[in-house]
């Protein structure tokens, strides 16, 4: 494929790499018990598999990458075992790192690649993030009340589309 020699190594490893990031820091922008956060990941993890069906031919070849190196959600991933659930060890600290990657993403794709791919890539992230956010209510007592997308995970999902220029 023509997509990943336009990139060095550090380059495609920032496209590769930052799906899941986004995908922990979209978790984890909100603390939840350990069954939502098992949804979110799910959530997570179909929307980055889901990306090898896009038009792009830039979030295809991402998103099979990130899938041959993480194990494909339909497939029960890894051996056939759950996702590990990553958490960053300081979490403000951890989500500032990925809207800084996801800045210097959106400036690299502006640099080397096709309009077209650069939107997808973008907007792709962003899917992701929304997925993420909207799997599991958090704040709910037996299903009951709680709040779909809270002020913290807008925050960060609205950080992520302002940087990405979405």
């Amino acid at each position: 494929m023509e997509t990943v020699p336009k990139y060095t190594d550090e380059e495609w490893g920032l496209l590769v790499g930052l799906p899941q990031s986004v995908l922990i820091a979209a978790s984890q922008a909100e603390r939840d018990g350990s069954r939502r956060t098992r949804e979110e990941w799910t959530a997570g993890m179909t929307a980055i598999a889901d990306g090898r069906d896009s038009a792009s031919d830039l979030v295809r070849t991402v998103a099979a990458d990130v899938v041959a190196r993480q194990g494909d959600i339909e497939e029960g991933l890894v051996g056939g075992q759950e996702p590990p659930i990553i958490e960053f060890p300081d979490r403000e600290a951890g989500i500032a790192d990925v809207i800084e990657r996801a800045k210097a993403a959106h400036e690299l794709l502006a640099a080397k690649a096709a309009d077209a791919d650069a939107e997808s890539y973008r907007f792709w992230l962003i899917t992701l993030a929304d997925q993420v956010v909207s799997a599991a209510k958090s704040g709910d007592v037996l299903g009951f009340g709680g709040e779909l997308v809270t002020p913290a995970e807008r925050a960060f999902r609205d950080e992520l589309a302002a940087v990405l220029e979405v």
